[in-house]
């Protein structure tokens, strides 16, 4: 399909810079199959859902992936991509022109890396020095990797450290965080509780490669960036039980979402999944494991605008977006949400 198909216009006011608080406050536009579009928020969710839905979460935990440091007199900028090994980290390269094979880069406070290798994306293979963890190196050495869209407008302070994790972080690996979830606070749990709402947790780490552009013309063209995820027995058990039941299976987030798609067979039945998925979701793709969908507001011509065209269709996603930027409703991680129920 064309990537133009999937591009739109957005002012660049409507990015929001900060979260609301709480962080349930927020908007959240709800779209039901071809039913009216309806303006609610977050906190309105254990209304809209049905008893025996499952919400599914990912527990993915950022860390400070975004590295300043030099190889001599060069400046040279890194941002942690996918780990490769304990000691090793596949990093985005700014300035990579100046960085050969071999070469050694000077971080701050005594934190140093090697280029072992450089890929065919322009990525390099950095292995850190020292018996320290990595994660220990990157709290030293690191700072939060704040998206583009937010790091080009202000200064990255104190409160991102907690504003860009959500309240189900536990698993250090995620270089973007999961922002579907940052919407959900104690109190929102509870309700949900109490409204018969289940929760499941899994583990997809995401990649910097979420926000890059499509490059290419056309969506079989490009290249998906893989991540590392994991589903464990007893919850993909309990999910098709769920759904067995009558239950919807409501991912919070496409980060949950691709993970779900590619553990589930044809058969629509969810399994145990470890490893590295590189799903790329486009109008046609036929949903297996999910019923809906939590997410906030997208980029244009990206890979997730793609995926929740291929839930909704490509009209009503054109639609639902240009409602949402006549409302003024607060775009990309920082942003509203929107509630998809095909």
């Amino acid at each position: 399909m064309r990537v133009d198909l999937f591009d739109f216009d957005l002012p660049t006011d409507r990015i929001a810079l900060r979260p609301v608080s709480p962080r349930h406050s927020a908007r959240m536009l709800v779209a039901r199959g071809a039913a009216e579009l309806s303006d609610r928020i977050v906190s309105d969710l254990p209304a809209l859902l049905n008893r025996g839905d499952v919400l599914v979460f990912n527990d993915t935990r950022v860390i400070p992936a975004q590295l300043e440091g030099s190889r001599g007199q060069a400046k040279i900028g890194a941002t942690l991509h996918k780990r490769i090994d304990l000691r090793r980290w596949q990093a985005f390269i700014r300035n990579a022109k100046r960085l050969r094979e071999g070469d050694r880069i000077q971080f701050p406070n005594d934190v140093a890396a090697i280029a072992e290798q450089r890929h065919g994306d322009g990525s390099f293979t950095l292995a850190f020095e020292g018996d320290e963890p990595v994660e220990t190196l990157l709290e030293r050495a690191g700072r939060m990797p704040l998206p583009p869209y937010i790091a080009s407008k202000r200064a990255l302070d104190e409160r991102d450290k907690s504003d860009y994790q959500t309240m189900f972080a536990k698993e250090d690996g995620a270089v973007a965080a999961p922002t579907a979830a940052l919407h959900f606070t104690p109190e929102l749990l509870a309700a949900l509780d109490e409204a018969g709402i289940g929760r499941e947790i899994l583990t997809l780490h995401v990649g910097a490669g979420t926000f890059l552009p499509v490059k290419a013309d056309d969506t079989a063209d490009h290249a998906m960036h893989a991540e590392w995820g994991r589903i464990d027995t007893a919850t993909a058990d309990r999910l098709n039980a769920a759904r067995a039941a009558g239950g919807r299976v409501i991912s919070v987030g496409t980060t949950s979402l691709r993970l779900l798609e590619s553990a589930a067979g044809e058969d629509n039945i969810i399994r145990p999944f470890e490893g590295d998925t590189s799903i790329f979701i486009t109008p046609g793709y036929r949903f297996r494991a999910i019923d809906g969908l939590m997410t906030n507001f997208h980029l244009p011509k990206s890979t997730l605008f793609m995926l929740v065209s291929a839930l909704m269709g490509m009209d009503r996603m054109q639609a639902l977006y240009a409602h949402a930027i006549a409302d003024d409703y607060r775009f990309y991680s920082y942003g509203d949400s929107s509630l998809l129920i095909p």
